[in-house]
């Protein structure tokens, strides 16, 4: 069956053509409305991993019956024939059904290119952290993998803006180790395993505050996200694990080590609590050590390329090489100056 994501259909529609393919989606969201006129129609919210469209079913439409009968959060596959219309997406020729298990399976985990890109991200987690030679970090970090993996797996890294999707925030994580381990090849007196083990850990709160459900594309709300926040929460994550370490044997393994194990906590802690940058961002901290700046940056810098990504990706043309701005970028973004080729190529002619 062919098949496409969300994303790639609006890119599809985006060129000017009828498409005619088959979605697997969610239904996120379905509202009875009424136009002006008193005539009634269904407001569906439609999500994959990537993306999401919103769909008027109206009430003459044969497949009106269906999606009355199909409750929020069920996933089904949408066959139609989708056209962009200046009122946004339409469908014709449509039909629902819903999806086997394995669908279902495949609609959670999203794009081959998507899957692929996690799983790397995942074993680039991984490796990094398997570079940590500071028994104490390097356990602590062994702790959060094994007790909260699976959930770190599905969780977002926010609600908008970057990496806004289910599995994103080991997107995320992973672009910020890379970076910050780059930095430390650039600037080799930082700290190597604060650097990983703080990357691994500054956004370790949004499992809670951008968590996915096991079978779900929409994100909830939960209490411990909306009234701490995901640095609070992270902190706390950090505490509750090293006193789960710190057993009295660890205590008497862990004394002779420098630096001191409560100055590697302090440490840490201040990575989590200072990645923001600022007090106007959220930080309860501004950042007072090196490790915490370049923290900072990677964070930032992974974040702004991601939104690029998406703008490039979606933004509509306002020239030959200029997209119209896509918040919260601070202008209209230019196409980036293709590179010229391998080295080895060059001076050939």
């Amino acid at each position: 069956m062919k098949r496409d994501s969300i994303n790639s259909l609006l890119a599809l529609l985006a060129g000017g053509s009828d498409v005619s393919t088959t979605i697997f989606v969610q239904i996120a969201q379905k509202l009875e409305r009424r136009t002006k006129n008193g005539k009634p129609y269904l407001e569906v919210q439609l999500m994959d991993v990537e993306g999401n469209l919103s769909l008027k079913i109206w009430e003459n439409a044969p497949w009106y019956p269906d999606f009355c009968a199909t409750d929020v959060e069920t996933g089904v596959a949408v066959k139609a024939l989708w056209h962009n219309t200046p009122y946004g997406v339409e469908a014709t020729k449509l039909s629902i059904r819903p999806l086997s298990p394995q669908e279902e399976e495949e609609m959670l985990v999203g794009s081959e290119e998507l899957r692929k890109k996690q799983d790397d991200d995942w074993k680039v987690i991984l490796d990094l952290v398997a570079q940590v030679r500071d028994p104490r970090l390097a356990e602590l970090s062994k702790l959060f993998i094994e007790t909260y993996g699976a959930r770190f797996r599905r969780a977002a890294a926010a609600r908008g803006f970057h990496h806004a999707r289910r599995g994103g925030l080991v997107e995320h994580t992973a672009g910020v180790m890379r970076t910050t381990h780059a930095l430390w090849s650039a600037y080799p007196t930082l700290n190597h395993d604060l650097m990983i083990t703080g990357a691994l850990f500054h956004d370790c709160g949004k499992i809670w505050e951008n968590g996915f459900p096991e079978h779900g594309l929409t994100m909830p709300y939960s209490d411990f996200g909306e009234l701490l926040g995901h640095i609070t929460l992270g902190i706390e994550v950090i505490n509750r694990l090293w006193t789960q370490l710190c057993t009295k044997q660890k205590e008497e393994e862990w004394r002779s080590l420098t630096p001191p194990t409560e100055q590697v906590r302090l440490h840490l802690l201040h990575l989590v609590a200072s990645h923001h940058g600022s007090l106007e961002f959220g930080s309860p901290v501004v950042p007072k050590t090196p490790e915490a700046f370049a923290l900072n940056h990677a964070d930032d810098v992974d974040a702004k390329m991601e939104m690029l990504r998406g703008a490039y990706e979606t933004s509509p043309s306002l020239s030959d090489h200029i997209r119209q701005r896509k918040m919260p970028l601070p202008g209209n973004v230019a196409d980036p100056l293709p590179s010229m080729g391998r080295l080895s190529e060059c001076g050939k002619k």
